[in-house]
């Protein structure tokens, strides 16, 4: 693989905005594929538009006026309550929408109605060009990258006096690259704005994800009253790749997943709701987000708050995951069908997205010892990102892809476990396959944090030997992962080697924790622990 597009393991085996004016409905919604399954709808529609008609003037309803059905919710006893948005002379009125409340014989018992009681406009002619609004709506939202804008007229009667208006959506991407938009209402009479907002927000929606249980997701409400998997805060968003090998996938590719409800996936692995691993891509790439960034003041991968697109359900049976520069994005595959399940589990997230980490920085060469390293750093910061989270279910530990791969795919205390990773130094490293290479960093990173011999953390029990015989007493994790971090961003070149690295990140703990500190000298012990000197 090449530096930018870096895999974490071998493969193992072969119009315009939609009634923005639209009110969440209680109760049961029906869409129009579904109307005639539900008795009494039709009927319940007609008797609440007859009921409209004959209150006229309670409804503001007049020559002109048209009503939509939206929504109809029939109670157990048959009370009905039918939703309508209104036009006037074919616009939508926004601020126009009411609801009609009848009994179940459809004798009107009351009545719910926006502010724009009375939709009536002189002329539906503008006076305003839509061009000339449009370039004023991109103007009106310096925020958005990227930008068109599409005007609609609309007769606009929110605040309860109705006048011509020109409702344009700007769409473009946020600034964490995250897709955006803001509705600009401009007069169209007049060209005066009315108001402005955003034409998607923030939500919180519950995945029940395959490897830590039921997480909170970072969604975004789109105008179309569906839930996305847009990240607002971080700005990745999460598609479906539909089995499309990674060579193909593009940033363009897949489909984003979008929910009514938002309440997403099953928990189950092996899943066949394909939303299920996109639930833990999701909130592990959040995760991943928030360890840097909270840890190290890092704003996304390339520190410039951009949020990346993560494809889930790459390839056939591709027990495997990737990161690719070309297209930001991260690739995760549905595992090997058997024993493996989708490779979206957190340590592996963490590992994909420090890919994109390392390229930014010390852009570590994918050959040879450098490779060793950039494979390593990945299943450290991997490594961290779990301990972050600190999920009762997915417990941290230092056994790399252990819940996708079971037992794991790589272990920290002794590497060469899985029978062809290095423990120790020695010249012929720089010829083993990087992820075999990566043992001596993975080893290091084990010994500088929680020392040698044998010991159990969390449940799990580690022996980890020296390779001089000496005795190593870690300094813990986090400050080993703070000290790598800056000689991985500060100090590494894309040609450091295990002797630059131990150089680099000696250079770190001076600068943090000073030379002679028990941080320095538990960093140059550890390194000697492997035969790096």
């Amino acid at each position: 693989m090449s530096p930018t597009s870096s895999s974490r393991r071998r493969t193992l085996t072969a119009g315009a905005l939609a009634a923005t004016c639209a009110l969440v409905a209680a109760g049961v919604q029906f869409s129009a594929a579904t109307a005639t399954a539900v008795p009494g709808r039709d009927s319940a529609i007609a008797k609440a538009k007859a009921n409209v008609s004959r209150n006229a003037a309670l409804f503001g309803f007049g020559a002109g006026q048209d009503l939509q059905v939206k929504d109809v919710v029939i109670d157990a006893d048959g009370t009905q309550h039918v939703r309508f948005d209104r036009t006037y002379r074919g616009l939508p009125v926004i601020g126009g929408d009411l609801v009609v409340h009848q009994d179940a014989r459809g004798r009107l018992t009351d009545s719910s109605r926006a502010g724009g009681h009375n939709p009536t406009v002189k002329s539906t002619v503008p006076n305003v060009p839509a061009r000339t609004t449009a370039a004023k709506a991109l103007a009106a939202a310096p925020g958005i990258s990227a930008a068109t804008s599409e005007p609609q007229l609309v007769v606009w009667a929110a605040d309860g006096t109705a006048r011509l208006a020109w409702q344009t959506t700007v769409s473009g991407l946020g600034k964490q690259g995250q897709p955006s938009g803001r509705v600009v209402v401009t007069d169209a009479t007049t060209g005066e704005q009315i108001e402005q907002f955003d034409a998607e927000h923030e939500a919180t929606g519950t995945g029940h994800s395959e490897y830590t249980g039921d997480v909170a997701l970072g969604t975004t409400l789109q105008s179309n009253g569906q839930y996305a998997l847009i990240d607002p805060v971080r700005g990745h968003t999460t598609k479906d790749a539909h089995n499309i090998s990674s060579s193909a996938v593009k940033a363009s590719s897949g489909t984003l997943y979008t929910d009514a409800d938002d309440i997403w996936g099953d928990g189950k692995k092996f899943s066949t709701d394909r939303a299920t691993a996109a639930v833990d891509a999701h909130a592990n790439t959040a995760w991943t987000y928030d360890y840097y960034k909270n840890t190290f003041g890092r704003n996304g991968i390339k520190n410039d708050g951009k949020g990346a697109t993560v494809f889930v359900h790459v390839g056939t049976n591709w027990d495997n995951a990737q990161w690719s520069d070309a297209c930001f994005c991260m690739m995760t595959g549905d595992g090997n069908g058997t024993t493996d399940p989708e490779q979206v589990d957190l340590d592996t997230m963490g590992h994909e997205m420090t890919h994109g980490v390392t390229s930014a920085t010390a852009n570590l060469r994918y050959s040879g010892e450098s490779g060793g390293l950039n494979e390593s750093t990945s299943d450290i910061f991997g490594t961290m990102v779990e301990w972050y989270a600190n999920s009762s279910v997915d417990t941290p530990d230092y056994l790399f892809s252990d819940q996708s791969t079971p037992p794991w795919l790589r272990r920290f205390d002794k590497p060469s476990l899985d029978g062809s990773s290095a423990d120790c130094w020695t010249k012929k490293v720089a010829q083993l396959d990087v992820h075999n290479s990566s043992g001596v960093g993975n080893h290091w990173f084990y010994l500088a944090s929680e020392g040698s011999g044998s010991k159990t953390i969390n449940g799990v029990a580690y022996n980890s030997p020296t390779c001089n015989g000496s005795t190593v007493t870690g300094i813990g994790n986090q400050k080993v992962a703070k000290i790598w971090y800056r000689a991985l961003t500060v100090y590494m070149t894309s040609t450091t080697n295990y002797k630059g690295a131990r150089a680099a990140s000696l250079s770190a703990a001076k600068d943090l924790y000073g030379t002679g500190s028990a941080e320095y000298n538990a960093i140059a012990a550890a390194w000697s622990a492997v035969s790096v000197s």
